[in-house]
């Protein structure tokens, strides 16, 4: 990959022969490196959790005030989601979500984590994006994931089974969807603004997702820090398989996760509570809720499928002080040759969580230590 130049100062436009798409050039490493290695990019993907006591408008509110703290922190990329019809996540629209977060940010690359294809038409993403990029210029990410409905009732409300989120039809959508950049759709129509614009694609995968991505020459985002051998077959998969594309010269990949750094080890595991039974919860009741404080969920009787679900759920998480945050996380990239960190992190406590990127700031040699 070649040196990387000020991506917010390149202007959008069609991959020029043997450049790399805005976004994948190596990092400037001109800043003190972190323990966690030298030249690995920080980023987060933040999926708008709703909490108890609060409403959803102010967690995509949230969600906007914390993309303007990162930027300021020198994370890479800040990334939403999307989910519908899910009480615990007010994410829903991640296009629109990523239009006011570039629009009340300057610096830092905007987009998603990612929008399901499955449940839309290629040209309407492909118009979205375009969209987004001839507005914020240099600065829009495409994350792309199969995904089709939380439940049974969301994917007949969507119009999709099961089955559209197939490894064959979801490479053919994302074949379409490229085709639309590139203005080489059989249709004999042009995407406006979309063709001759560069909006990074990334595929959101494990197993059969990361073949896909290989053999359409993208960068992968796999996440699976509980099961880092799983996550390693994947990504030895996605290497050994990559042909190089107009999109992405070499194999890059980007390993996503729940990371928390605070003052003491016993701090850091209360930040993972929330989430933790709130995916405890989902698994016994079929719905995703909003987040707890963990101390009323501290004080919960649960059954014995909730208890072995919950500390599941505090398992496979890097958690800890900054030096032992550090010491994981160089393990993990060491392990994956990961060139891109993406957190994951959510919690009931707003100031904590914004305590824990600042400290993962440091790690990484986004801020002083």
């Amino acid at each position: 990959m070649t040196t990387e130049k000020s991506e917010t100062d390149t202007g959008a436009g069609a991959v020029p022969s043997g450049a790399v798409p805005h976004g994948l050039e190596r990092r400037d490493v001109s800043r003190e490196e972190g323990p966690a290695g030298a030249g690995v990019r920080f980023s987060v993907l933040d999926r708008s959790r709703t909490r108890e006591g609060h409403d959803a408008a102010e967690a995509l509110r949230d969600t906007v005030r914390l993309s303007q703290e990162l930027e300021r922190l020198g994370y890479h990329r800040f990334w939403v989601s999307e989910h519908h019809g899910v009480p615990g996540v007010a994410g829903s629209a991640p296009t629109v979500l990523a239009a006011a977060v570039a629009a009340a940010t300057r610096t830092i690359r905007v987009g998603t984590g990612g929008v399901m294809l499955p449940n839309h038409q290629p040209l309407v993403v492909a118009e979205q994006f375009g969209v987004l990029e001839a507005l914020f210029p240099g600065r829009i990410d495409m994350g792309l994931g199969r995904s089709v409905g939380f439940t049974p009732g969301v994917r007949r409300a969507l119009g999709r089974d099961k089955n559209a989120a197939e490894s064959a039809d979801f490479a053919a959508q994302l074949d379409e969807l490229l085709g639309w950049f590139r203005g080489t759709s059989p249709t004999g129509v042009h995407a406006r603004p979309p063709e001759g614009l560069t909006v990074p694609p990334f595929v959101l995968a494990l197993g059969e997702g990361a073949d896909i991505a290989a053999r359409a020459g993208l960068p992968l985002v796999i996440g699976d820090l509980g099961n880092r051998e799983r996550m390693r077959r994947g990504i030895d998969r996605y290497r050994a398989a990559f042909r190089p594309s107009e999109w992405a010269r070499e194999p890059y990949v980007v390993v996503s996760g729940t990371v928390v750094v605070a003052a003491t080890s016993r701090d850091a595991h209360r930040l993972l509570i929330p989430e933790a039974w709130s995916m405890a919860y989902s698994r016994t009741h079929g719905t995703f809720p909003p987040l707890p404080p963990a101390e009323r969920v501290e004080d919960l009787v649960m059954t014995g499928k909730e208890r072995d679900l919950y500390e599941s759920g505090l398992t496979g998480r890097l958690a800890g002080t900054e030096e032992q945050v550090a010491e994981e996380l160089a393990t993990v990239i060491k392990e994956t040759g990961a060139q891109e960190v993406l957190v994951t992190t959510s919690t009931y406590d707003r100031e904590a969580l914004l305590d824990s990127f600042r400290g993962l700031a440091r790690v990484a040699g986004l801020l002083p230590a």
